[in-house]
């Protein structure tokens, strides 16, 4: 896609419809069951009517696309893997032996894997190749990304999503794979959120005390070399983000201008998010946040963006595993809509007046 389009994209997204979803919640009390009494479960009913634009959505068939690139700033020692692993797990995911292959068939989703910049070379029939560079800079030296490359990238996911709505699909579950990829997250969103960066940096893929205050440190240096602007929320991304992250936040635009539910995964996934929200705030609406995961940062995420997630089973592992796992409460949501009796079809009294 060219990087002129990405931006003109954006420029055509909507808010969700705001009467629709009022619509799904007149209808909701109508249901034989007392008004709210299926709390949260209705609060997302709603949203997907509003996304949707009818008070009888529907979720199937859902389709995951993760997003694989590596990171320069690897090469500093942040992480407790070697970044040969992000070519690894790439071929694990073509092999559908990853968690999240696991989680897709469970829910019945396709998996599509999508290399946007793995720094090794892949010969996996399995994988879209997207690549639009092998890797990401260090960002301690220099940008991570240029404004081109970080356009490419978004595209790269747009292309992602538009691929899976033409194969049938009606939700869509964005993962991630990248050594590395916590750090460009923390730094990111220390940056929009004018937060400490220690308040943000967890364990990562399981790194030590020592080599936390070590990835600290070098988030810290990489921010003042960086210098990026919080309000100009591109640059933000290309300074410091990655590859895949730039891919989620354009998966994130084609999944609202096509009206459909984007399930938001974990730490990354939600600093992606963030960033489409920043560039574009109509896109809030179409994002179902599937968990909240055990990465400190997460919780600062959710709550910039306002986000109550569905989910919270202490999870850290990325690939879109939270969110696929957040699926099947989209399928009651739209099942209770569907198929639930109303007081009148079912002859039982309504609640009473005062």
């Amino acid at each position: 896609m060219p990087t002129d389009a990405v931006l003109s994209l954006v420029s055509r997204i909507t808010p969700v419809d705001a009467r629709a979803g009022e619509r799904t919640r007149a209808y909701l009390d109508t249901l034989t069951k007392p008004p709210g009494s299926l709390g949260q479960l209705e609060a997302l009913a709603i949203q997907l009517g509003a996304i949707t634009g009818t008070a009888t959505p529907s979720v199937s068939s859902p389709s995951v696309v993760v997003f694989a690139a590596d990171h320069g700033v690897a090469e500093e020692g942040v992480s407790a893997f070697p970044q040969a692993v992000t070519a690894q797990m790439v071929a694990n995911f073509a092999n559908g032996g990853a968690a999240i292959n696991v989680f897709a068939r469970q829910i019945g989703a396709r998996v599509d894997v999508v290399d946007v910049g793995v720094a090794a070379p892949l010969d996996l029939p399995d994988v879209i190749d997207a690549r639009v560079r092998a890797g990401t800079a260090n960002f301690t030296k220099a940008d991570a990304m240029s404004r081109d490359e970080t356009l490419a990238a978004m595209g790269a996911g747009v292309a992602a999503v538009e691929r899976a709505r033409y194969a049938g699909a009606r939700t869509i579950i964005v993962g991630e794979m990248g050594i590395a990829n916590t750090t460009a997250s923390s730094a990111m969103l220390a940056v929009f959120c004018a937060v400490p960066v220690a308040q943000v940096v967890g364990a990562g893929t399981g790194i030590t005390g020592a080599q936390q205050a070590h990835k600290v440190a070098v988030i810290e240096q990489a921010i003042d070399a960086r210098q990026p602007d919080p309000d100009d929320p591109l640059a933000v991304l290309g300074k410091l983000g990655g590859l895949e992250i730039a891919a989620m936040t354009g998966a994130y635009f084609a999944a609202a201008l096509h009206r459909l539910p984007a399930i938001v995964d974990g730490f990354i996934a939600t600093v992606a998010a963030l960033t489409a929200c920043r560039l574009c705030p109509a896109v809030r609406g179409y994002l179902v946040f599937g968990h909240q995961s055990e990465e400190p940062g997460h919780l600062t995420a959710l709550e910039a963006l306002e986000a109550k997630p569905l989910l919270n089973l202490g999870m850290r592992l990325g690939e879109g595993s939270g969110a696929a796992l957040a699926y099947p409460l989209l399928q009651a949501a739209t099942a209770m809509l569907n198929e639930m009796a109303t007081f009148a079809d079912a002859g039982i009294s309504d609640k009473t007046s005062p």
